[in-house]
């Protein structure tokens, strides 16, 4: 049975929000496009975390406390998440997040990384790397990743998840979606602790940043890039049921990408079975420089 979060003690998350400071602190970024923010942590080569259309960077925290002793991790917060500034768009989009993360890339002088998109987080990561600056990304690793709703097939049912997810907004509103969503980012078998952490990283939604969020979702589809020239990794939880692993993996197929399932893990894999998910970037780490295939 799924565990109900509307009575979660904010306790559980106390110790976490104490770790982001200590261990994978804020940085801010002035760029031409506005404020970027992000959480860095470690040193060596960098991999860079794009998050989900419900969370943020905070929510890579284990991760990135796992990584960060053989890698510089950088965890972006979407445009209009956190403290990053909107997009100027309305609707943005896949190119209007690729040319942000850019930016945010040289500020920071990252020359080659290792890109990893988590489900939306997968849409802009996938238009960079098959961008004009493609060559700066050494893999490309997808965690459950979204498709979008672009394609001429989709695009009825992305009608209607638009104008369902700018209802919930209007009401019941952010805090009211992050009690009743966060059970569905999660395997039947997540902690307390996993269930507190995800609502608390929705939580943190910025009404305009989500709003942007939503028209890239519904009208973009992650395949109309081109073909990738670097390695690809396709990564979903066994117990995914938004981004489903069937669905996974025929996106991992029509990409040329390996595809691997995380047992225990819902579609917020990165809260939920950390190990794993640092696990598999740390070989997509290795392997980039290495040049081998996993």
């Amino acid at each position: 049975m799924l565990q109900t979060t509307d009575h979660l003690d904010p306790s559980l998350t106390a110790d976490l929000e104490a770790q982001l400071g200590l261990n994978f602190p804020l940085r801010r970024l002035d760029l031409a496009g506005g404020q970027q923010a992000l959480r860095e942590c470690g040193r060596g080569p960098a991999i860079v975390l794009l998050h989900g259309i419900g969370s943020g960077a905070a929510s890579w925290l284990a991760v990135a406390q796992l990584l960060g002793q053989r890698a510089r991790v950088i965890a972006w917060d979407a445009p209009g998440y956190g403290q990053s500034s909107p997009l100027r768009s309305l609707a943005p989009d896949a190119s209007d997040y690729a040319g942000r993360l850019g930016q945010m890339l040289d500020a920071l002088g990252v020359e080659r990384c290792v890109l990893v998109g988590h489900s939306l987080g997968a849409i802009t990561a996938t238009a960079f790397a098959s961008g004009a600056q493609q060559q700066r990304v050494s893999r490309l690793v997808l965690i459950s990743p979204a498709q979008g709703y672009g394609h001429p097939s989709r695009q009825a049912q992305g009608r209607a998840v638009r104008k369902k997810r700018l209802a919930d907004l209007e009401h019941p509103g952010i805090q009211a979606m992050a009690r009743q969503r966060s059970a569905c980012m999660l395997s039947p078998g997540a902690s307390p602790g996993d269930h507190a952490w995800v609502r608390w990283n929705m939580a943190q939604l910025n009404p305009e940043g989500y709003r942007q969020a939503i028209e890239l979702l519904c009208g973009e589809d992650l395949l109309r890039q081109p073909p990738l020239s670097m390695p690809c990794d396709v990564h979903c939880g066994a117990a995914d049921g938004i981004t489903t692993p069937d669905s996974c993996q025929l996106l991992a197929r029509a990409l040329g990408a390996s595809f691997s399932l995380m047992t225990g893990a819902g579609h917020a894999s990165p809260i939920e079975q950390p190990y794993a998910v640092a696990g598999r970037l740390a070989l997509a780490i290795e392997h980039s420089l290495t040049g081998a295939s996993l």
